[in-house]
């Protein structure tokens, strides 16, 4: 589940992995989670492609492509960004949400993930998540 504060509304987060990365594919996942970063309402949902580029062993450089439909306003759309690994905990990520680009560093300890985001390039956000 996922709390947004602004809209005081928790919705469904979720992803399937339905295809394992190897050295030749991206990793396919499909899910499910609030709509666009900044709208007061909706769900999204999602087929995503993602490619580590510079191998196993390595800090992550993965391209991602991200095809969504979101119920707010009712579009589907096109979206993508890049994860870049700088340590093994500190994590950088360009989220395009198929309107507005968010950068966001995060850092994860044990299964937590602590994240500071500029909405729209501007707006600074923190995100908690943990995994299970």
């Amino acid at each position: 589940m996922e709390y947004n504060p602004k809209a005081g509304k928790f919705s469904p987060l979720a992803n399937w992995l339905l295809v394992p990365e190897n050295s030749k594919r991206p990793a396919l996942m499909l899910g499910t989670s609030s709509d666009r970063i900044g709208t007061p309402s909706g769900q999204s949902f999602y087929l995503t492609a993602s490619k580590n580029v510079r191998g196993e062993g390595k800090p992550v450089l993965a391209p991602y492509l991200a095809f969504t439909y979101g119920t707010y306003e009712d579009k589907f759309r096109l979206g993508g960004g890049m994860s870049i690994g700088i340590t093994q905990r500190l994590n950088s990520m360009i989220l395009f949400d198929g309107v507005h680009v968010h950068p966001m560093l995060s850092f994860d300890y044990l299964k937590h993930t602590f994240s500071f985001l500029l909405v729209r390039g501007r707006d600074p956000g923190i995100s908690y998540s943990v995994s299970f």
